[in-house]
C-alpha cells in the first residue's frame, strides 16, 4: 500500500525519506507515525497503512538519516535492540523535532491542505509530546514516552489536545516518573492520560514478543477515537 518519498527539510537544504501510506479515497486528514529507536521498520510501516485504510494519510519520517540513512532493526533480536540504544544515543531530538515539523508539511500537502496528527512510540512517544509542545500539529498521541517527566516544563506550551499512554510496569518509566507526569499534567486542559495497569514497554506494538493483545486494542480504540474527534 505504501511507498517511500523524500521530504524537504525546514531549511531547504536538504531532504530525508519517509514511509507514505494513502487512503482509497480522500483523506479525512494526516496523521505523522513517529518511530521508536528501531527506525521506520516493519511495524512502523504496518501502522502507517493501518491509518491509511482507516481513510487517513500516514506518513512516518526516517529521523535517524542523519546517523544511518534507512536503519531498520527488529526489537526482538538482542543484538537490534543493542544497536537501536546506540542509535539513540547520538540522536539529536531537537533537530528530529525540526524534522517532524518538516513531515507536518509534507502530510498537510498530501491530504490536501487539512488537519495533522502525530503519533509516537517509546522514543516517538516523547517526540509526540514534544511535538504538542513545539509545533502547529492539531493533535498528538504518544505511546510511553520515556522522560516525559523531564519535559514537563514545556506543558503550559501544549495548545492542541495531546493524549498518553501509560503502562504501569513500564521498566524504561519507573513508576516515580509517572507519578511526576501525572502530577504535572493531569490538570492540563489539553492532556489526556490513560495507565494500564500491568503492562510494559512496547505493549501496543503491531506483533512481536512485546504486543499484549488486549491492552493494544484498547489504547489503539482510544487513539483512534481522539483523532476522530479532534482531526475532522
Amino acid at each position: 500500500m505504501g511507498k517511500t518519498i523524500d521530504i524537504k527539510t525546514l531549511d531547504g537544504t536538504g531532504s530525508f525519506r519517509g514511509y507514505l501510506a494513502e487512503p482509497a479515497a480522500p483523506a479525512k486528514a494526516a496523521i505523522v507515525v513517529i518511530q521508536e529507536i528501531f527506525g521506520v521498520n516493519a511495524g512502523i510501516r504496518a501502522k502507517c497503512d493501518q491509518w491509511a485504510e482507516q481513510g487517513y494519510v500516514a506518513l512516518a519520517p526516517d529521523l535517524f538519516w542523519r546517523i544511518e540513512p534507512g536503519f531498520e532493526a527488529d526489537p526482538d533480536v538482542p543484538d537490534d535492540f543493542q544497536k537501536s540504544l546506540k542509535m539513540m544515543g547520538k540522536f539529536d531530538q531537537d533537530q528530529g523535532i525540526a524534522d517532524i515539523e518538516a513531515t507536518i508539511h509534507a502530510a498537510r500537502e498530501k491530504a490536501g491542505g487539512g488537519k495533522v496528527g502525530a503519533v509516537g512510540y517509546c522514543l516517538g512517544g516523547r517526540l509526540a509530546y514534544m511535538t504538542a509542545a513545539r509545533t502547529d500539529i492539531n493533535a498528538s498521541v504518544g505511546y510511553y514516552g520515556v522522560g516525559i517527566d523531564q519535559l514537563l516544563g514545556e506543558s503550559h506550551a501544549i495548545a492542541h489536545p495531546l493524549l498518553l499512554h501509560i503502562p504501569t510496569a513500564d521498566h524504561f518509566v519507573p513508576q516515580d516518573a509517572q507519578k511526576r507526569m501525572h502530577e504535572g499534567l493531569d490538570g492540563h486542559p489539553k492532556v489526556t492520560l490513560y495507565d494500564y495497569q500491568g503492562l510494559d514497554h512496547g505493549f501496543a506494538t503491531t506483533a512481536g514478543k512485546r504486543r499484549d493483545e488486549a491492552g493494544a486494542q484498547l489504547a489503539d480504540s482510544r487513539t483512534k477515537a481522539f483523532f476522530a474527534e479532534h482531526l475532522s
